[in-house]
């Protein structure tokens, strides 16, 4: 690898976070006082969070409604739409199913030997907020300011199809201006994200030194059996996602993930699947995936394509039951599978949606909710893994669909990039062959 490579510096960065939190975990004279040092760190990763999250908006917006322009046809967004659905429903799925293959196979909770938290003590978990009503009139902004003031991508993606179609549809010169204006906003939008990019390696050190300051190096072998069996069980799903990935894309899946290496580890050093939109959607163009596809794609994978969280609230499901010695039969574990599958959906504009989902499905089973505390401790660290497998499945998803509409071009990588991206082979045909024969 070249040093001056961005993701070079990123991985830097995270081991520098690791060892700097654990020297500042060490020397902290108490809990406070590492809370006071992580907070300093924290302002460090919140300045780089808030830096995507000032760009989230208008590339959503810019992105979906230039792809719904460049489609012009409504039958063609409609059958991508469904072939995105099918996808995410499917991928979504098998994931809820690998997690409770793998937490009944390891029985993560049966080997920790932790006092259990008061029966009546509280996760402070907004569950009101997910349910069915709620998520289908929240689904349709009152405001789209104010859906771009608090990012709600959902609530974003409505109006940009209501905005790309109405655009569509005007076929004067009018019409025709304000597509190029949109184009023109998209790259200028991915001018921005090179530049806060930049900043990728400050906010991963700061993000990864203030989780480890406060929490220390102590609470990963407290909980290793946990957090292997799950990290165990995203590998399992990172396979089956790569194996029907190799199935559509045949080799070139592996140049898609030599690409995403830099999203994927912004994501998991910052648990933020925002901090890796802008940069996904950039490689996925160098990938050859066109820009209406991923423009319209990879916005509605955020919102219902999270296959590292969908294991996860299976993982956590079962770990409590374990944990309280709660016998959960077959059939009981299949009526919660298929309540988390439709649960989920509501979590697009929750805050903490992984843990919320969970919060208000434990009841459900006669699981005590005051069991998520026991891994809310370490729930950053579960969440590094499930927010880099979203951001693989998301990739993908996206390059999958742009394959199988025939929208998906030969890869396009920088000079400075050839390094990390695996070549695609190069077929013989009578022209090559005979330009080497001559040569």
């Amino acid at each position: 690898m070249k040093l001056n490579k961005l993701t070079t510096w990123i991985f830097i960065s995270l081991v520098l976070g690791i060892v700097v939190g654990y020297v500042c975990n060490t020397t902290a004279v108490d809990a406070a006082a590492a809370k006071e040092t992580a907070s300093y760190f924290s302002a460090l990763a919140d300045i780089f969070l808030r830096m995507v999250k000032m760009i989230i908006a208008p590339l959503v917006f810019a992105t979906l409604v230039s792809g719904i322009a460049s489609l012009g046809d409504t039958k063609a967004v409609g059958r991508i739409g469904l072939k995105a659905m099918g996808w995410f429903v499917t991928a979504s799925f098998v994931s809820l199913v690998l997690g409770l293959l793998w937490a009944n196979l390891l029985q993560p909770g049966h080997s920790l030997n932790l006092p259990l938290p008061d029966a009546g003590a509280v996760t402070n978990l907004k569950t009101a907020s997910l349910n069915f009503k709620d998520f289908i009139v929240n689904v349709f902004p009152k405001s789209v300011f104010d859906a771009m003031a608090t990012n709600s991508v959902l609530q974003i993606v409505v109006f940009s199809l209501f905005f790309g179609f109405a655009l569509s549809s005007l076929k004067d010169e009018t019409g025709k201006a304000m597509v190029c204006t949109i184009d023109e906003l998209v790259h200028v939008m991915i001018r921005i994200t090179d530049y806060v990019m930049l900043f990728a390696p400050v906010g991963v050190f700061a993000a990864v030194a203030a989780a480890i300051t406060v929490q220390g190096l102590g609470v990963l072998s407290t909980y290793a059996t946990l957090i292997g069996s799950f990290y165990l069980g995203l590998a399992s799903l990172w396979l089956v996602l790569i194996g029907v990935g190799y199935f559509v894309l045949k080799g070139r899946v592996f140049t898609l993930l030599g690409l995403v290496k830099e999203p994927t580890v912004i994501a998991f050093s910052t648990a933020s699947s925002e901090a890796a939109y802008p940069k996904t959607m950039e490689q996925l163009e160098k990938f050859g995936v066109k820009d209406e596809v991923t423009g319209f794609v990879l916005p509605m994978g955020y919102a219902f394509n999270l296959d590292g969280s969908m294991m996860y609230q299976a993982f956590a499901m079962i770990f409590i039951a374990q944990v309280y010695g709660i016998e959960m039969s077959f059939m009981t574990q299949v009526s919660m599978l298929l309540v988390l599958m439709v649960s989920s959906k509501g979590m697009a504009g929750v805050s903490r949606a992984s843990l919320v989902v969970v919060a208000a499905t434990l009841p459900m089973f006669n699981l005590p909710e005051a069991g998520l505390l026991l891994i809310m401790g370490i729930d950053v660290f579960l969440d590094m893994g499930r927010t880099a497998t979203n951001v693989i499945g998301n990739s993908l998803a996206t390059a999958a669909i742009a394959k199988w509409e025939g929208k998906l071009g030969p890869t396009v990588v920088d000079a400075d990039e050839l390094d990390d991206a695996v070549p695609e082979p190069v077929l013989a045909t009578p022209e090559t062959v005979a330009g080497a024969v001559r040569a």
